[in-house]
């Protein structure tokens, strides 16, 4: 385990933490007004092995061989200048800190940003380490700046990964429908509530990640995916955005425990491990495997029991423990978060083909024709 202190002069800053992966949604902004909960399990840590934050640089700024060299091969609003290596941990975790009041940042609605830059000292010597990001429509989270803390071991082993077949045997999906927190707001019923049911931030983000794999997988063919909910949440997608030149290429789940897929298999959704981030391989490859974090990938092979629903002999905002209702179903079709699609796609070198371009230009018009 691990401990980060000041890098001015060495008082800590966080708990004992173990190292995770960093989730796929760390960086999302869903929705407008929407209350997100911590981004990090109490007692994790996980990296940004990208530059993250402020300074910003317009893409015109580097040259096209700088941005490739950082792995982005399209043009983006723009590039970080700041340091790789952002270390994100729960707030919770976090010790011997204050708040930079000035430092609310530019852009803020209901709470911190870090647009400013890190909004958060050290207690003991006043050097700015971190980064606090509570608004709405951000997952809450610090965010401890690389250069300005250091990491040390400290007393306690960190908890052995699971295998793949523990990971199973736990059996802990993500949901795709959760009630989300809003502002409060008059329901239909005419009953006070900042509650609404939706599709899930965690599995918008996971989806427009895999949809930008996807795309880049199918080198300018259709691709289908299974029925049920892997079709609800990526074929219509799939449809929209891909050209009809056959032949068409099937892409399946694959992962722990499940049959080796039949025939004309080559693309793979395969899990990637919650804690070290290693994605599952089979003992024969695909061509392309697909990542998904493994609580969305479980929910799509083992779907889980019915969510609790709202009910109305209970206090509004109660939710029922009994499962005797099926969970609501959102208002809209799933829409994949586009700026975490954006995101990946610009990494992946497969962009720089002409229709895939043409795909990354016309993200607008696919965000209003209700793609994302």
């Amino acid at each position: 385990m691990f401990i980060f202190v000041c890098a001015g002069c060495g008082a800590g800053l966080t708990v004992p933490l173990s190292q995770v992966a960093l989730p796929a949604h760390a960086h999302q902004k869903y929705g407008n007004g929407i209350q997100l909960p911590v981004l990090m399990e109490s007692g994790t840590f996980a990296v940004e092995p990208e530059p993250w934050g402020p300074p910003w640089r317009r893409w015109e700024e580097p040259r096209p061989d700088e941005a490739a060299a950082r792995g982005v091969y399209a043009p983006v609003g723009a590039l970080s200048d700041g340091a790789p290596g952002t270390i994100v941990i729960a707030p919770g975790d976090a010790t011997g800190t204050v708040l930079i009041p000035e430092k609310r940042g530019g852009g803020y609605c209901c709470g911190l940003d870090g647009a400013d830059g890190p909004n958060v000292a050290c207690a003991r010597c006043s050097l700015p380490v971190a980064s606090r990001i509570d608004d709405c429509s951000l997952w809450q989270a610090t965010w401890l700046a690389p250069n300005a803390v250091v990491r040390l071991p400290v007393d306690g082993d960190d908890p052995v990964p699971f295998s793949w077949s523990e990971l199973m045997a736990e059996g802990k999906g993500t949901p795709p429908v959760e009630a989300v927190t809003t502002w409060r707001s008059r329901t239909a019923a005419g009953h006070w509530s900042n509650h609404r049911w939706s599709w899930s931030p965690q599995w918008e983000a996971a989806v427009g990640r895999a949809l930008a794999h996807l795309l880049a997988a199918a080198e300018g063919h259709p691709v289908i995916v299974p029925g049920g909910l892997v079709g609800e949440v990526f074929q219509r997608a799939l449809d929209a955005l891909l050209p009809t030149v056959p032949p068409a290429r099937c892409a399946v789940l694959a992962g722990p425990r499940l049959p080796a897929p039949s025939g004309e298999v080559s693309i793979l959704l395969v899990p990637s491990h919650p804690r070290t981030g290693e994605i599952w391989t089979p003992a024969d490859p695909a061509p392309y495997l697909v990542p998904l974090p493994f609580g969305v990938w479980l929910w799509l092979v083992q779907p889980g029991r019915d969510l609790p629903a709202p009910a109305s002999a209970l206090p509004t905002g109660a939710l029922r423990d009994d499962f005797d209702s099926p969970a609501p179903r959102p208002r809209h079709l799933f829409r994949a978060d586009m700026e975490v699609f954006r995101h990946t796609l610009v990494r992946l070198p497969a962009v720089r083909s002409p229709w895939l371009r043409e795909v990354l230009d016309n993200l607008t018009y696919h965000m209003r024709a209700g793609i994302f």
